[in-house]
């Protein structure tokens, strides 16, 4: 079972990336206007949202593996039809199909959750990360193949940026037949017929504190990740732009993506124990001054360096790895299996609004100010996750001194 989601999170890795490799390329060659480049990251994000919706309440219904599965198949029709748009220089349909593409985006960040489906609360971090780090594959080689494929399009007659999203739909499709064919038993259907541990029992680390199971639970762990996705997305949208509007190619900007896709999954199991071990809300709170630290580095950097500019966005996903971990792993803890899916989907939906807030609003705040005032406008919006943080420890101690005040007595 965790090997036919492994298989499946590396085909959407490269399906990932590879579309936002020239994204916002391909939009402003069309377009012709830098304050529009991040509008596909934005429709891209949007339909992410309402695919969140979809894919959770077919996976409450139904299942992980029919969720899933239709997730990706959209999402690699979407990839044809920005591949269509390229080729009729239709930006209408162009934004259509970036739309429908999303829906590959939603469903990758979805899959995560099914590898928590079957995992007690004090081994849930690493179960989440066994299935991002999958992506890293993906997610790396899916840039790099931004310029070979970029030829092969144009071979066939197809504008050259458009050749990453014939790779981006290929792999979808695949993801979608791996998982239909092989994702047996289904994970959370199977989680159902289980007897329900008691997820209320706390771990003598905290990890699993009572303070993130409840509402409130879902709310600070939908906020981490909201949050760290914002961020994340804005900055890594315009970075592409910024490296080619100071003399670079695709290459270059391939080669920064694969290293930023890579810093977002391949910490994966070190941060999933980093969850176990240390707490949720640690390590949510370290991920707002990570993202901090590269909105600094990013804004700081000189243009023409490609090695700086690589390394902030290193940070960036690395920011964005621990948010996404211990956001999953408190929203996991918050709800239980029964409603699970649905609860996931509509958090997903947050995550989704506010990467298309980061995605549009990045081409407007560059092209109105500069990519250094996008990334360090970027790093301190991600510290307000501290002080939420801040704030629920100190409610998940009152609730523990509380406990043992009724245990005492």
């Amino acid at each position: 079972m965790v090997r036919v989601l492994v298989a499946a999170q590396i085909l959407s890795g490269a399906g990932l990336a590879a579309g936002v490799t020239v994204g916002a390329l391909l939009a402003k060659d069309m377009l012709d206007s830098t304050g529009l480049a991040g509008l596909p990251s934005a429709l891209l994000t949007a339909g992410s949202a309402l695919a969140a919706v979809a894919v959770g309440r077919i996976s409450h219904a139904r299942g992980r593996r029919p969720g899933l599965a239709a997730g990706y198949l959209i999402g690699a029709i979407g990839g044809l039809g920005v591949v269509a748009a390229a080729v009729v220089d239709d930006p209408v349909l162009l934004f259509a199909a970036l739309f429908v593409y999303g829906a590959g985006n939603a469903t990758n960040l979805q899959a995560r959750y099914a590898g928590a489906d079957l995992a007690d609360a004090s081994h849930r971090g690493r179960a989440i990360a066994t299935v991002l780090v999958a992506t890293t594959l993906g997610g790396v080689v899916g840039p790099n193949l931004a310029a070979p494929t970029g030829a092969l399009a144009e071979s066939l007659g197809i504008p050259h940026l458009a050749g990453p999203f014939l790779l981006a739909a290929a792999a979808y499709a695949m993801a979608a037949l791996v998982l239909t064919l092989w994702l047996r038993p289904d994970p959370l259907l199977l989680a159902r017929t289980l007897p329900v541990e008691g997820d209320a029992s706390v771990a003598e680390n905290g990890t699993a504190a009572p303070a993130t199971r409840s509402g409130g639970g879902v709310a600070v762990g939908a906020l981490v990740m909201a949050v760290t996705q914002l961020v994340m997305v804005a900055i890594m949208t315009m970075t592409p732009v910024h490296i080619h509007d100071h003399g670079h190619g695709t290459a270059a900007s391939g080669l920064v993506i694969a290293i930023h896709v890579g810093a977002m999954y391949l910490p994966s199991p070190l941060t999933g124990w980093l969850v176990d071990r240390y707490g949720r809300l640690p390590v949510a709170a370290a991920a707002g001054l990570i993202l901090l630290a590269a909105g600094l580095l990013a804004a700081t950097a000189p243009g023409e360096s490609v090695a700086l500019l690589a390394l902030a966005l290193a940070l960036l996903g690395l920011g964005w790895n621990f948010g996404l971990l211990a956001g999953t792993a408190i929203v996991a803890d918050a709800v239980p299996v029964a409603t699970r899916a649905k609860t996931q989907g509509v958090v997903d939906v947050s995550i989704a609004i506010a990467g298309a807030a980061g995605g549009l609003g990045s081409g407007l705040v560059v092209a109105a100010a500069s990519y250094p005032a996008l990334a360090l406008t970027g790093g301190v919006l991600a510290v307000a996750v501290v002080p939420v943080i801040a704030y629920a420890s100190r409610g998940r101690r009152e609730l523990d001194l509380g406990a043992r005040s009724s245990t005492a007595e």
